[in-house]
């Protein structure tokens, strides 16, 4: 408010200075009644402003918006009728410049007081004039998420990809707030845009947004959330998507190079599962309910690609956090050659190579979690 102040004291300050004493100019009739555009009406609107635009500016505004409201007296001298115009431009452009300032104000205190719905259209309104404000945009990026409200969903993706663009291009706001740091901010508009793409069950979608999240130095990182949900739309997506494919072609016909494939595609996805609901449970910590979901989901998998064997799993959990977060799988397009060795004794496959448990193909009607 302080600045408010100031800003618009300076502003009116200036401009009074250069336009002509209007009260020796346009003086009230003496029985002219005290109807709303009246001389003496507008004359005491005047006073009224000039008393307050260097205190309480609100008040100032109303009595300035009452001025310019009246329509200009076009029987008046020319030379009066000249000065009335600069004043009612002086005061239109008072009038803007304090409907921009303490729009910004209104909107930090509806922040503060947790308003979100009420701060959403302030916020709009100042972006209409300061479209790369990335210190607004970030509140309302915040205020969307927050307000648990579903009908500021598709807003608050656009907030998320806005925050992006204008982060990534280098600009930043004067202080963070809400968000500790670049990296931090881009992390949650990453999280945000998977969440809502998730939400409404567009969970390919939501993949790569979670990726990125989880790849920045920030609060996210470390959230159980990030990875369970990780897990959860590799399953509702892509896993079963291919599993579906693979049970209409193949289920129930010999295995071919193309079931193969097929299955190649769908174990590599599994794995990335896996390793999602590994992390969400190393993460987990005093969080019972998330340790237990996470487990289960991870356990039923890692079954699936081991013969029915959870054997190892605890030791992936521990030092799965070690590793880099595995990216979203390329399509597998043609089978390994596999390479030939000579026969070294009983347990080699026909090819040479022993087989390991961790290449047991996926089911092919596809494991349905109990």
């Amino acid at each position: 408010m302080k600045k408010l102040i100031m800003f618009l004291s300076v502003c009116a300050t200036v401009t009074l200075l250069a336009l002509p004493a209007f009260a020796n100019r346009i003086q009230p009739q003496p029985d002219q009644p005290q109807e709303q555009c009246s001389f003496d009406t507008k004359a005491a609107l005047y006073k009224e402003f000039l008393a307050n635009f260097k205190g309480d500016t609100a008040k100032a505004n109303e009595a300035a918006k009452k001025y310019v409201a009246c329509p200009v007296d076009q029987t008046l001298e020319k030379e009066v009728k000249d000065a009335e115009d600069k004043r009612v431009e002086y005061l239109k452009n008072w009038i803007g410049k304090y409907e921009k300032e303490s729009r910004k104000t209104r909107l930090e205190q509806a922040m503060i007081d947790k308003k979100y719905a009420e701060a959403i259209p302030i916020g709009k309104d100042i972006l209409n004039d300061e479209p790369e404000n990335v210190r607004v945009v970030l509140d309302l990026l915040f205020a969307g998420y927050a307000s648990g409200n579903a009908s500021f969903d598709a807003d608050t993706v656009g907030y998320a990809k806005r925050t992006i663009q204008l982060l990534e291009s280098g600009k930043a706001p004067d202080k963070w707030a809400h968000f500790s740091s670049k990296d931090d901010a881009l992390a949650w508009s990453n999280y945000i845009i998977a969440v809502k793409a998730a939400a409404r069950n567009s969970p390919a979608e939501a993949i790569p947004y979670f990726l990125k999240a989880a790849s920045y130095e920030s609060s996210i990182k470390k959230l159980p959330l990030v990875y369970f949900s990780l897990g959860d739309v590799y399953e509702k997506g892509p896993y079963a998507k291919l599993s579906a494919d693979y049970k209409a072609k193949f289920e129930g016909k010999d295995e071919s190079p193309e079931s193969k494939l097929a299955l190649e595609n769908i174990n590599q996805v599994v794995d990335r599962m896996i390793d999602a609901y590994a992390r969400a449970v190393a993460l987990a910590g005093s969080d019972a309910d998330m340790k237990t979901k996470a487990l289960d989901a991870a356990t039923f998998y890692y079954k699936v690609r081991h013969d029915k064997s959870d054997a190892g799993l605890n030791e992936m959990i521990a030092s799965v956090l070690s590793k880099p977060l595995p990216p979203e799988p390329t399509p597998i397009t043609s089978l390994p050659t596999p390479a030939v060795t000579p026969a070294s004794g009983p347990g080699t496959s026909a090819a040479g190579a022993a087989p390991t448990a961790a290449s047991s193909p996926v089911k092919a009607t596809g494991p349905a979690k109990p």
